[in-house]
């Protein structure tokens, strides 16, 4: 009998116990906040976030409020990954030009403290939705829900990066190949399994990219759930998960996002949910030719190219991250504990991306 599907809003909403691997000297940080933080007053509670498969995320509820710490986990980790401080860098600047984040306080780079380096940020109230679908919602609410969706991430690529200064945040130029090259890179470090499509992808992928069509501020895991909405309307509170944020190709970024509608159906949602087989005009959910259009008339562009490519990829690098996951397992760093569920995922997100790359042109 097949498993039923994962409850993803009750599996990841919410916290839960502080995991033991995972804990540190809650009186300590209280003590460095104090410190370091004008408005910050102990004492403080620990919880540990559900969801979130990277760097391990806590509410912190103080006598001065709530707020959220985000860490590197410990344990061995994969190069250049888990970059705590690059978010920080990236939230500073978009909160400072108003774009909505969590307003940021301090980044700790003293290991001391609770181990490993982290920042504290505001804790904002809202509501996070976790399928995209959105079952909680009527037909208008989830039509609103994905155009405001559809003008964050159209605004954020259209910020001048430069004049928020971000500038030495990442090379503008050759984003998709470098991402195409570190991906691979890292689903070797992590590797569990022989997939044959995913060999295929990595020898295809580097000699199809496309030129670039332009350089933005990119989010790298833009998505429905690393979105906080307000509680009584649809507006975006606040964009989460900067981790693997950097300066490249907004088409990336975007056709990234687009997966939803492609996406093989999984018990575990497959990192961005699925519309597949969805009545879409019945829910008020856009098509995605619609969404495209509409992310076009915000953006000044007449289209997007070469969209098999773009998917080809963005189920290649998906792959590549839920197997990051799985080799978190392996090593014992994994910091959520849906993370073994991922490796069942890798294998059709890959023959997915393969099935793309040969409309693409990749079979000749």
């Amino acid at each position: 009998m097949a498993e039923a599907p994962l409850d993803r809003q009750a599996a990841y909403s919410g916290t839960k116990d502080v995991a033991a691997a995972l804990a540190f000297d809650e009186t300590r940080l209280a003590r460095w906040l104090e410190a370091h933080v004008p408005e910050f007053r102990g004492p403080l509670t620990v919880k540990q976030f559900k969801g979130g498969q990277s760097n391990p995320t806590y509410m912190i509820e103080a006598a001065s409020g709530k707020y959220v710490l985000r860490r590197k986990p410990p344990g061995k980790l994969l190069p250049s990954a888990h970059a705590v401080d690059r978010e920080f860098k990236v939230i500073s600047a978009l909160h400072g030009a108003g774009f909505p984040v969590a307003r940021p306080y301090v980044l700790c780079e003293d290991d001391s403290v609770v181990g490993t380096m982290f920042y504290l940020m505001d804790c904002v109230e809202g509501r996070v939705y976790w399928t995209p679908d959105l079952p909680e919602c009527d037909k208008a609410e989830r039509g609103a829900i994905y155009d405001a969706m559809n003008e964050t991430i159209a605004r954020l690529h259209t910020i001048d990066y430069e004049a928020v200064g971000l500038s030495a945040f990442g090379r503008p130029a050759g984003y998709v190949e470098r991402q195409i090259r570190r991906w691979s890179q890292q689903y070797r470090a992590s590797q569990t399994q022989d997939i044959v499509e995913m060999e295929r992808l990595i020898d295809w992928l580097p000699g199809a990219t496309p030129p670039d069509s332009g350089a933005s501020i990119v989010h790298g895991d833009f998505r429905l759930d690393n979105m906080i909405l307000a509680p009584d309307k649809p507006d975006v509170l606040a964009v989460l998960d900067w981790e693997l944020a950097t300066l490249g190709d907004p088409v990336g970024d975007f056709t990234y996002h687009l997966m939803q509608w492609h996406m093989p159906p999984s018990r575990f949602g497959s990192g961005t949910g699925s519309l597949v087989g969805l009545d879409l005009p019945a829910l008020g959910i856009p098509t995605m030719e619609e969404y495209v259009a509409k992310y076009c008339e915000r953006t000044g562009r007449d289209g997007i190219a070469n969209l098999d490519f773009y998917f080809a990829y963005n189920f290649f690098r998906l792959a590549a991250i839920l197997q990051g996951i799985v080799g978190r397992v392996r090593d014992g760093t994994a910091t959520n504990e849906n993370a073994a569920g991922m490796e069942t995922q890798v294998r059709p997100l890959a023959e997915t991306a393969w099935g793309f790359a040969a409309r693409a042109g990749a079979l000749g």
